[in-house]
């Protein structure tokens, strides 16, 4: 007995010593796991991504031809802080986006549209929405993430209510807030890295207390941006304080198959911006990413320019190319650009004099460009062989002192005359010295910043330039650190202005801006150019509403005068839809007199096509902000109708050989032809649609609907209501002016004797009666789209069109 208590005493002390060292061994392995896991990234294997040609790491390729390249951006409210840079992010990087107040109850915006997926990405400005949606809408989005691979970038911003640790809300993810941090690390491992290059710490405080870190020991979770904390006095969860502490963490979606990144604070820092626009191009499999390519343009105005005791010496000289040599270190091939005006040679001190031949002699080791011989501003020269022997002279020189003459690029002083484009500046540039590129910094001087864009005029690729540096500034930190951390730079063309931003794919268009509404544009606007010749209204159509015979009545008014006739496209300018528009503002001016009354005239223009062209209504608002707009609008079903008829009274084969009814039921195997013939007939007809892309750049009170039926059957009364719409004064006696001519059927100009002036054969055809089930099927196509009409209407406060009105009334519509 003695013996087995004995024994059974050893046992139960083997057992409990057993259970020690096995609680011992699991603590030590926790510990060491989490300190591998937030100290030591590695990389791990993520669920494939969409594939892109963007360069850059090897992503594997998925179909993505399921998922629309746009991102949904949820924000706080339409005025939060983050919400507008992110959005500043995604318009400067030319990111298509879509915005939504983040719901945390109630219904998720609509995310598919025909088993197409609106978004390839998702961003949550508070992650905190995200993780406290309700059970439906976060089941809903996550099983979209998933099924299409549609990323999610979150950002965590802490305040004084945040609690000081926490989990997230259905995540092995920890949360720690309120820190003071320093020296930022870059994750050389992290698989979302594309812009940003991990080559040097990041040292000293980061800005704020208000920091987050994460924390985790799932191996979905590694690590991108790493911190120390800042005081030695380091929190017990937090670890040693010599300890890395990831702010910014990607979860390869190896817990739930969502591939998401977060922030841990917002995109203020420099380095956040990088890293967020690395996210964005990860996420999205490259689809949304900008090129590592990039050009950089620093050029020296003014060379040989400037009085006594401003001008550049020897010391100077040196110090440039001192600078030059040092930037080349950082930049391959890196050189200056001198613009030169010849004239000023030699005008200055005899120490100033020594520096302009030290220019020379080392002529060959910068790039040059010409100004104006003179320096003289273009804008105020409206010959062109005036300004083309300006120009003529700044070549003599340079080449009696062989400087380069051939490099096709040019800046005009102060930037005049590139815009507001002054035509005869274009001219003259490529008869002389057969310009192909020149840049300007401010202009279009458009707010904000990243609204502006480059752009081609007459041949000439306009360059636009974002900001300007001084010349001993040129190698101070910011430079150093965008060569740093960013990849390699491949330099095409080196103003004392950077350009930061890829300069491939310049807009072949630029919009035409109102100079009068901006005192920047107007000081360097022609003087014998003035705004008082735009027109104060536009007849935007649409086609086959009775636009012409609208155009004829506004014209019978002493105090409107419409445009100069085309010689192409008649009394239709057609300027702001077409390639006419690449002409510019002084093309688009010729055609309007100069008012005799500024006041009192009021010219206006009509192009029909306008109505329906979706670029229009902002190129319109940009040169006219403050225009008024008149559409004239009839029942869709009889407009399709009489645009068919137009076709045929053409030879359009198709309309020819095909039947009204074949033509607006066709289905989608159909010719092109016949879906092109298909989609003039029924597209304008969409009334509401189009006046809403109106309505996005114009007020409502801007704009007047015309009842085209009431203009055919009682055009005075619908005159009168115009003349009050748009203040225009003497009100003018449509009554007398207008009689009823029975053999066209319409109301034609009175003249002396009461003999009627009509429009031309073309107008007020007679068709045959359209097919009773035609009219039947185009009636139900338009059903939705007039009752939108409708809705608009009321909501705009507008009358009802006689033909709306007959519609309701005899339809269940209501």
């Amino acid at each position: 007995m003695g013996l087995w208590k004995l024994v059974r005493g050893v046992r139960q002390l083997e057992l409990h010593r057993l259970i020690l060292v096995l609680i011992v061994f699991c603590l030590l392995s926790m510990a060491f796991l989490a300190y591998f896991v937030s100290n030591s990234p590695k990389i791990k294997e993520a669920p494939p991504m969409p594939f892109s040609d963007c360069g850059g790491r090897t992503v594997k390729a998925v179909d993505n031809s399921r998922t629309e390249p746009v991102v949904l951006v949820f924000v706080e409210s339409i005025y939060s802080q983050l919400g507008q840079e992110i959005v500043a992010i995604l318009e400067s990087s030319r990111f298509r986006y879509h915005t939504e107040i983040a719901p945390s109850k109630g219904d998720m915006p609509t995310l598919m549209e025909r088993d197409i997926a609106r978004y390839a990405l998702v961003i949550y400005e508070n992650i905190l929405k995200y993780v406290n949606l309700d059970a439906w809408n976060r089941d809903l989005l996550d099983k979209y993430c998933a099924e299409f691979g549609v990323g999610i970038i979150g950002f965590f911003k802490a305040n004084e209510n945040s609690l000081l640790s926490a989990q997230l809300k259905g995540f092995p993810l920890f949360l720690h807030s309120n820190l003071g941090l320093r020296d930022y690390h870059i994750n050389p491992a992290a698989p979302l890295l594309y812009i940003t290059k991990p080559n040097e710490v990041e040292q000293g405080p980061l800005p704020g207390d208000d920091w987050t870190v994460f924390q985790s020991n799932h191996s979905t979770y590694e690590p991108v941006l790493l911190a120390l904390t800042k005081s030695s006095e380091a929190l017990a969860h937090l670890g040693p304080h010599r300890a890395l502490h990831a702010t910014v963490v990607q979860d390869l979606g190896l817990h739930d198959g969502i591939q998401r990144v977060l922030f841990g604070n917002n995109i203020s820092f420099w380095l956040h911006k990088l890293i967020f626009v690395d996210a964005i191009a990860y996420l999205t499999g490259k689809r949304l990413c900008l090129s590592l390519e990039r050009h950089l343009l620093v050029d020296v105005d003014d060379i040989f320019v400037g009085k006594e005791g401003t001008r550049m010496k020897v010391t100077d000289v040196k110090a440039l190319l001192s600078t030059q040599n040092k930037l080349q270190t950082l930049v391959p091939n890196f050189t200056f650009n001198l613009g030169f005006s010849g004239k000023f040679y030699h005008a200055g001190t005899e120490e100033e004099d020594e520096g302009d031949d030290m220019l020379l002699q080392h002529r060959h080791e910068f790039w040059w460009f010409p100004h104006m011989w003179s320096h003289m501003q273009p804008h105020l020269f409206h010959n062109v062989s005036v300004l083309a022997e300006q120009m003529r002279l700044n070549m003599q020189f340079a080449q009696e002192h062989g400087i380069p003459t051939d490099m096709g690029y040019a800046v005009a002083p102060h930037h005049s005359g590139v815009y507001p484009v002054h035509s005869q500046l274009y001219e003259a540039w490529k008869s002389v010295w057969g310009i192909t590129v020149t840049s300007t910094e401010e202009y279009p001087h458009l707010r904000p910043a990243r609204h502006r864009r480059g752009f081609i005029h007459r041949g000439i690729k306009v360059k636009h330039c974002h900001f300007t540096v001084k010349l001993d500034n040129l190698i101070q930190k910011n430079m150093k650190e965008s060569v740093r951390f960013c990849q390699e730079i491949k330099i095409i063309l080196i103003h004392l202005i950077l350009i930061d931003t890829a300069l491939l794919q310049l807009d072949q268009k630029y919009s035409n801006i109102n100079p009068c509404h901006d005192k920047r544009h107007k000081d360097i606007w022609s003087k014998e150019k003035t705004c008082d010749r735009l027109p104060k209204f536009l007849v935007i159509g649409p086609q086959k509403t009775g636009t012409s015979a609208l155009h004829s009545f506004l014209t019978l008014h002493p105090a409107i005068t419409s445009n100069f006739p085309s010689p192409v496209t008649f009394e239709e300018i057609q300027f702001f839809n077409g390639p006419n528009y690449h002409d510019g503002i002084d093309w688009y001016m010729d055609f309007f007199p100069f008012p005799s009354n500024v006041s009192t005239d009021f010219m206006f223009e009509k192009s029909a096509n306008y109505f329906d062209t979706e670029v229009v209504p902002k190129r319109a608002a940009a040169l006219l902000p403050r225009a008024k707009i008149l559409a004239l609008l009839i029942n869709p079903v009889d407009r399709a109708y009489s645009w068919y008829q137009h076709q045929r009274a053409h030879q359009d084969p198709v309309a020819i050989n095909h039947t009204f009814h074949e033509v607006v039921t066709a289905g989608p195997s159909a010719s092109k032809e016949l879906l092109t013939l298909q989609n003039r007939s029924l597209k304008p007809g969409t009334y509401a649609t189009h006046l809403e892309h109106w309505l996005v750049h114009y007020q409502a009170r801007q704009l007047h609907i015309v009842d085209g039926t009431l203009l055919r059957s009682n055009p005075a009364l619908v005159m009168d209501g115009i003349q009050q719409f748009l203040g225009v004064t003497p009100i003018f006696n449509y009554t007398q002016a207008l009689v009823f001519d029975e053999g066209k059927g319409f109301w034609c100009q009175r003249l002396e004797g009461g003999r009627p002036k009509c429009l031309g054969k073309s107008k007020g055809r007679k068709y045959p009666e359209m097919a009773p089930e035609t009219r039947a099927f185009l009636t139900e196509y338009y059903r939705e789209h007039n009752l939108e009409l409708l809705r608009l209407l009321n909501l705009l406060g507008q009358a009802l069109p006689t033909w709306l009105r007959e519609e309701l009334q005899s339809t269940s519509w209501s």
